[in-house]
């Protein structure tokens, strides 16, 4: 592969937010936060967040070939939002989950400058499902689950109520 090719994430992102808009579809955002990305902290979970990309939810919105640039309110505070392309890890419709997963980066620490863009790892752009826990009441652990003892390869169960969970789908 030639090193010299541009990226085809920045193209993907803008499609797959055009097609969100077109079709009436809020698009959102998961982006990889590391010190590259200028987003409000404290509304990090986990090393991402989710970003109403929509332009009803942003002012200046600008998806260009390095990054995705726009004003939004955080709890009624304007704030500016940069992310380099390098960091957007999805883009998917909020209403129904169709959208694409990319490669996360190579986290940089807080408080350096990245002197070169990010290198991801993976082949390419990943298909995206919401996965929408069932509102169920706390039932206890499934028998052989991590829990009891038992089989550590049994992943925990899902939240319950809230909001959707992304899962990749091969």
């Amino acid at each position: 592969m030639d090193a010299d090719l541009p990226s085809l994430r920045p193209y993907l992102v803008r499609a797959v937010h055009e097609w969100c808009t077109d079709h009436g579809f809020t698009p959102y955002m998961a982006v990889a936060v590391d010190a590259r990305v200028q987003v409000p902290r404290e509304y990090v979970r986990n090393g991402e967040i989710i970003l109403n990309v929509s332009y009803d939810a942003t002012a200046n919105l600008r998806m260009d070939n390095e990054a995705v640039t726009f004003r939004a309110r955080f709890g009624g505070v304007p704030r500016d939002v940069v992310v380099p392309m390098g960091n957007v890890v999805g883009i998917y419709a909020r209403e129904n989950g169709q959208g694409l997963a990319f490669p996360h980066p190579d986290p940089i620490p807080e408080g350096e400058e990245a002197a070169q863009p990010p290198v991801t790892h993976g082949k390419g752009p990943q298909r995206l499902q919401v996965v929408t826990p069932p509102a169920a009441e706390p039932t206890a652990p499934a028998a052989g689950s991590a829990a009891d003892g038992g089989d550590d390869d049994v992943p925990p169960p899902p939240p319950r109520g809230g909001r959707p969970a992304l899962k990749r789908v091969k």
